[in-house]
């Protein structure tokens, strides 16, 4: 049975994405720390980390790094945050969000997907892509 992020990924399900090529995909959560809070996925279903093949870790650290850099430029934030939890959905990603403290590193701080403003989630998706130069659908242009 699929995860709810290959649902994402196949357009099963609706994301925002801001970033996506052949290997991973990277689109916001629906509960972030902060507004620009992006998971980066890959595209093979993989429960843990430790278990993707070297080179899709690699690639998956490299647009962690690009899209940390657009978050920091994106929300003027001190850092960029990174995480890796994985208990929430059975399927490997990173999280990078917006951070100017540890408050982020806490997935207890989330806001739940009825509290996010959609507005406000469009508004950082569009940013992360101006910053990223990615369609909607996550692609360079």
């Amino acid at each position: 049975m699929s995860t709810v992020f290959t649902k994402i990924i196949d357009g099963e399900l609706p994301g925002r994405f801001v970033y996506r090529d052949d290997h991973v995909a990277a689109f916001l959560t629906i509960e972030p720390v902060a507004y620009g809070h992006t998971l980066i996925v890959p595209v093979q279903e993989v429960d843990k980390w430790t278990d993707l093949d070297r080179d899709t870790w690699a690639h998956a650290n490299d647009i962690a790094q690009e899209i940390g850099q657009a978050v920091i430029n994106a929300f003027g934030s001190e850092r960029a945050g990174y995480l890796i939890a994985g208990f929430e959905v059975p399927h490997a990603h990173i999280h990078v969000f917006p951070a100017n403290d540890m408050s982020g590193y806490s997935l207890q701080n989330i806001m739940r997907a009825d509290e996010t403003d959609d507005a406000k989630m469009d508004d950082a998706a569009a940013k992360l892509r101006e910053q990223l130069g990615t369609g909607e659908d996550g692609r360079r242009v």
